[in-house]
């Protein structure tokens, strides 16, 4: 199930590090952002997990390529009115997932080019790195594919980690 992140003009360098590594966690095929300020910041080098190197991280003038997006569903996430609960979401097969600054909103033209627009019930509006990896973490969880035993985490765990539970129950 391909999964897509578009990032509207994203600013901190922190946020794109958490993206980059959930992008990675989650397996996701690429992240494309536009705007100049995590461009700018990208230096501080954030990504503590190299995801980079596995997922293409490409600069764009917009976030919503007609000719080359047309086998994907264009998923708004915003708090926007009318927009579904993630929690009764269905995530289509291939998907791109867009979502707004950290300092603003989606606009009106990339809200009207989506076919679903989808938010995270909370209270208060989360951070764009927290949405991000809360919307990837659901596409999981209600997929066939979630891993159910040990291996994905002993593949997955810190080197430093050899905790094991014993229930005795």
């Amino acid at each position: 199930m391909p999964a897509h992140i578009a990032l509207v003009n994203p600013k901190s360098p922190q946020n794109m590090g958490s993206i980059l590594r959930a992008a990675g966690c989650y397996q996701a095929k690429s992240i494309r952002y536009t705007g100049e300020r995590y461009a700018r910041a990208k230096s501080f080098s954030t990504d503590t997990k190299n995801a980079h190197l596995n997922i293409p991280v490409t600069q764009v003038d917009n976030v919503i390529d007609l000719d080359s997006d047309q086998n994907l569903v264009k998923i708004g996430v915003e708090l926007v009115e009318g927009a579904i609960p993630l929690p009764q979401f269905v995530h289509p097969e291939n998907a791109l997932y867009i979502f707004g600054p950290e300092d603003g909103s989606l606009s009106q033209h990339i809200v009207d080019q989506c076919q679903q627009i989808v938010y995270v019930p909370t209270i208060g509006c989360m951070n764009l790195a927290a949405t991000v990896n809360v919307l990837l973490y659901d596409r999981l969880a209600k997929t066939a594919v979630m891993p159910n035993d040990d291996q994905v985490i002993k593949t997955s765990r810190d080197t430093n980690n050899r905790t094991k539970f014993v229930n005795s129950n």
